[in-house]
């Protein structure tokens, strides 16, 4: 049985976007910036270098209004061309 994303969630919801890219200073700029074009708001992003140093791991959550807006941003952070993953 598949689960629906939408069928998961009641909007507006808190959610948290988990952005894994390149240890760049850039990173975290470029996460917010994307964040603020589809959910604008005063962010203060989590950052956690890997135990190697050479990725960092950014942790934003948002309020969501609707199922749309997280699946834009889920694309549009995967875009960053500094990103890996995101969660």
């Amino acid at each position: 049985m598949k689960t629906n994303l939408k069928e998961l969630l009641e909007f507006p919801t808190s959610f948290t976007y988990k952005v894994m890219g390149l240890a760049k200073p850039e990173l975290v700029d470029l996460v917010v910036e994307v964040v603020q074009r589809h959910a604008p708001g005063d962010y203060t992003p989590q950052v956690k270098p890997s135990s190697k140093g050479n990725y960092h791991s950014v942790s934003v959550t948002i309020t969501a209004t609707h199922i749309e807006q997280v699946e834009t941003l889920y694309e549009e952070l995967g875009n960053i061309e500094i990103v890996r993953m995101v969660l």
